[in-house]
């Protein structure tokens, strides 16, 4: 057995961590810059916690709240700026993936000013000044990941940063997602399933990844009846929570797989919100397997009895109208096949052809 594992980020978790660890963001310095997004964070009132634990911690602090869903390097660079402007020394991401993604690569620009957005892709490993997580969306995971998931508009299309910056800390507080809407819910729940789900049939699966995606899937399990009745009440927060860490610290050790490539392009040039863009290819994603064995563990952990069952249960969930053709899928097939890195991470040889069923079956048939 032969695997390597690494997971150094501080997670407090619980109603009200901010405020109740806030001596924690001593450590970092004393001025931070605050990163999210335009209304959530000062709606949910993570953003008014965050302002408070600074100012009783007399660290001053900015704001950038101009990050949009899917962040792209041009935003990324404009913060980046502002940070190296007013001298910053920590950053803190507040929101869903956007932001807290978005806080590693402006940390990773701010800390190194011979880099910009327009050649941070192609930059060797580089260190970033520390970010805080504040995640207030149970989905991306990205409050325990190293990863800095960008919009590339020049290549059209989603791209891991290809740096390795962990926060140093991750404030998970359920109660901040509470009024959260119901596609919101569902679609980054979907998501930290597919995380879950990405690195259980993985090539680089291990004991430790296994362990969190068994225990993850068992939960998200528990959450799926109440995602099909519409009963969003504190405990499903909560385990939703649980399973986006989870699912971060699992793919941490794996990677994430084909599901993930293929949705890029399904959120790039159709608008899918990301988890549904995921979610939505799972039933024929899982048929494509040769090898059952694991495929019927993960549908056994979350309590389903079959694809088809999970397929439906998917679409009563994921309501996309949308339309695409077979032109476009057709190229998204071609893209997905030169991706050697999903490929790889991908347990089977897997044909272009059937990169093409799996869109066709779960979107035109």
């Amino acid at each position: 057995m032969s695997f390597k594992y690494l997971m150094p980020t501080k997670c407090y978790f619980g109603k009200g961590v901010v405020l109740e660890y806030k001596d924690e963001l001593k450590n970092f310095g004393e001025k931070a810059m605050i990163v999210t997004g335009k209304s959530s964070s000062k709606k949910n009132g993570s953003l008014k916690d965050m302002e408070e634990a600074l100012s009783l911690n007399n660290i001053s602090y900015i704001i950038f709240d101009d990050i949009e869903e899917n962040p792209s390097l041009e935003t990324i660079g404009r913060a980046a700026e502002l940070g190296k402007k007013e001298d910053v020394d920590f950053i803190i991401g507040i929101g869903g993936g956007s932001p807290i993604d978005a806080s590693k690569a402006i940390g990773v620009l701010i800390n190194n000013v011979n880099y910009s957005y327009e050649d941070i892709l192609e930059a060797p490993y580089l260190k970033s000044i520390p970010v805080i997580a504040v995640p207030t969306t149970a989905g991306t995971g990205s409050e325990v990941t190293p990863y800095s998931i960008v919009t590339d508009h020049k290549a059209k299309t989603k791209k891991n940063l290809g740096q390795l910056i962990y926060p140093e800390i991750a404030f998970c507080d359920a109660s901040y997602m509470v009024e959260m809407p119901y596609t919101v819910t569902v679609n980054t729940g979907i998501d930290a399933f597919s995380h879950l789900a990405e690195a259980y049939l993985n090539s680089n699966a291990n004991i430790m990844s296994d362990i969190y995606c068994e225990k993850g899937l068992k939960i998200f399990g528990k959450c799926l009846p109440k995602f099909l009745s519409g009963e969003l009440d504190l405990k499903l927060r909560e385990d939703l929570m649980m399973v986006s860490t989870l699912g971060g610290m699992a793919i941490t050790q794996t990677g994430t797989s084909l599901p993930h490539g293929m949705g890029y392009h399904l959120t790039y040039f159709k608008g899918m919100a990301h988890g549904m863009a995921n979610g939505i290819l799972y039933e024929e994603y899982l048929k494509v397997f040769k090898d059952k064995t694991r495929v019927n563990e993960l549908l056994s952990f979350i309590g389903v009895n079959s694809i088809e069952e999970l397929g439906e249960k998917f679409r009563n969930i994921l309501k996309w109208n949308g339309i695409v053709t077979e032109e476009e899928i057709l190229s998204y097939a071609k893209s997905i096949a030169c991706n050697k890195g999903k490929l790889k991470n991908h347990p089977e040889e897997i044909t272009e052809k059937e990169l093409y069923n799996i869109y066709y079956r779960s979107l035109i048939k």
